[in-house]
């Protein structure tokens, strides 16, 4: 059957062979396409190496020296340390508060960096840059963000591991321009900047930690020290994990109670803010250009579907007396079918082969997207040709059955006749 199906195809080539250009073309499309949404979606889902639910950032300021409460004692940098300290254990004893944490330009969906260059011998972490994101945190910043360890310690041991002002913890993928990971490197003592007198011991790695959630984990590298007491002050981030059967109302009841509870020397809580508003308002620009993207995406598929809906069709209308021929000499309805089906995908099947070619070609050339440092991984370019393939064979069986249907309730006599 399927010999005598390619002799038919290819004794009919003079009308299929615009129908073979077609789909050789919209198979290239089509991968092109798909590839591209994979890929959104492979980074999208990406594990992000930390969790901002039930999380929440308060702002912190002193009081004006004009204030009536104003305390001019509690106005040296030693003092307000620990007035800064003295409010995270205040807000630790909320029974609504799981964890309390300080930090300098390390909460997640933030656009302040700190960076540092990071060496161990002649090996650097992160980029060519010779570069990466440097964390300064309070050990708690691990329970409140859950960040994890590549070998499974929890956010609890790490915050107890974060013991020291010489110690640091790195992203396992630091050193993935090696294809090292960095647990292969705890103990090791490294440099931090240009001070080479004093090394920081890696203590543990981290599960990769990504920038946000339109970022890959392979182009984010970080590294955690520990912010000390001495230099905690206003300007730094405070950041709370409420437990989560008590978030309802969270910010309303903070508030109210900031000023007669959590007034520390000339400290006050400002304003609070909920991680889900500072992810929506870090990832606008993100977002939109995705939901473009996305809408841009659509309308091409839903063009292609409707191109070749509407080939398919027109071609099975057009062979109504052919249809009704095989019924006379006796084929059913599912033969009738099947033999236009197959034909169909037969045309795609061989114009698919040659379209693999063509799609190779675009991502050895670098035309499509990029994902973990390339545009060509073999896994990645078999899942779209395959996807491909199907919405194509979809749109091929849609094309034929309606109009097919439609034939072959028509009496042979009847539709020869018209012929």
């Amino acid at each position: 059957m399927n010999k005598k199906l390619f002799f038919q195809v290819w004794n009919e080539r003079g009308h299929n062979v615009s129908l073979f250009i077609e789909l050789l073309l919209v198979s290239v499309v089509m991968w092109y396409v798909v590839d591209m949404l994979y890929v959104r979606l492979s980074v999208y889902l990406e594990p992000l190496g930390f969790n901002t639910e039930h999380c929440y950032l308060l702002g912190m300021s002193s009081l004006d020296k004009k204030s009536p409460e104003y305390i001019a004692s509690r106005d040296t940098s030693t003092a307000i340390a620990a007035d800064v300290a003295e409010l995270m254990v205040r807000l630790n004893h909320r029974p609504e508060i799981e964890a309390v944490s300080l930090s300098r330009n390390s909460y997640p969906y933030n656009g302040s960096n700190s960076s540092q260059s990071v060496k161990l011998d002649t090996m650097s972490f992160g980029t060519d840059q010779d570069w990466t994101i440097f964390r300064v945190v309070s050990p708690d910043f691990f329970r409140v963000f859950r960040y994890h360890g590549e070998r499974g310690e929890s956010p609890e041991q790490l915050s107890k591991m974060l013991n020291g002002d010489h110690v640091l913890m790195a992203s396992d993928n630091c050193f993935s321009t090696y294809r090292r990971k960095m647990t292969d490197y705890i103990g090791k003592g490294f440099k931090v900047g240009e001070d080479s007198t004093r090394l920081y011991t890696l203590v543990a790695s981290l599960q990769p930690v990504r920038y946000s959630d339109y970022q890959e984990a392979k182009n984010c590298f970080s590294v955690v020290s520990l912010f000390p007491q001495e230099y905690y002050d206003t300007h730094e981030e405070l950041c709370v994990r409420v437990r989560e059967n008590m978030d309802n109302n969270f910010i309303g009841n903070l508030k109210h109670d900031s000023e007669r509870q959590l007034r520390v020397g000339n400290i006050f809580i400002t304003n609070i803010r909920s991680f889900t508003d500072i992810r929506k308002s870090y990832e606008m620009g993100w977002t939109t250009r995705i939901k473009t993207f996305a809408v841009g995406a659509s309308f091409l598929l839903i063009n292609v579907f409707l191109g070749l809906l509407g080939t398919f069709w027109f071609r099975t209308q057009r062979r109504k007396s052919e249809i009704a021929l095989h019924k006379a000499l006796g084929a059913t309805n599912k033969n009738v079918f099947m033999r236009l089906f197959s034909e169909g995908v037969l045309l795609l099947t061989l114009s698919t082969i040659i379209a693999i070619v063509a799609d190779l070609n675009l991502a050895i050339a670098e035309l499509n997207q990029y994902h973990n440092g390339t545009t060509l991984e073999p896994d990645r370019f078999i899942i779209c040709v395959v996807i491909s393939y199907i919405l194509m064979v979809g749109m091929i069986l849609l094309g034929i059955l309606f109009p097919a249907r439609k034939a072959m309730k028509i009496q042979p006599a009847e539709a020869l006749h018209e012929e």
